[in-house]
């Protein structure tokens, strides 16, 4: 049986300039989830410009806390996204056997939604019986 989530969230992502390569960058990404998801998370990406506007690409990691549908524990997403001159390709999964707690055996997807500048999430996923 899978279930849905959803709900807003707020993030903080702050460039990491410790090193300089040409064409790539290093965030932290820090979150925060309302809705059927309470939580926090904190994660690292990394992102590729291009010298073609709206091409880049990006992957990332961030581990969630909190509670989902009144369950609590912790879970890792893992991110790879491109864009192909303005056309968006993203995808986020749950890291298989990341989760804790009442998240043990959690698996599942995470899509981000973003309209007028607010960001909001739909995930799907699966939980043991």
């Amino acid at each position: 049986m899978s279930n849905k989530a959803t709900g807003a969230f707020e993030v903080k992502i702050v460039p990491q300039e410790d090193r300089t390569i040409q064409m790539l960058s290093r965030m932290t990404i820090d979150k925060t989830f309302h809705g059927d998801l309470e939580a926090t998370s904190q994660g690292q990406m990394l992102a590729a410009s291009t010298s073609i506007p709206h091409s880049a690409g990006y992957v990332a990691i961030e581990r969630v806390e909190g509670t989902l549908h009144g369950k609590r524990g912790s879970f890792v997403l893992q991110h790879s996204a491109t864009m192909n001159k303005g056309e968006p390709t993203l995808l986020i999964h749950v890291v298989p056997d990341s989760g804790t707690d009442e998240f043990t055996g959690l698996s599942g997807k995470l899509n981000i939604i973003m309209e007028e500048g607010k960001h909001s999430y739909e995930l799907e996923y699966k939980l043991p019986e």
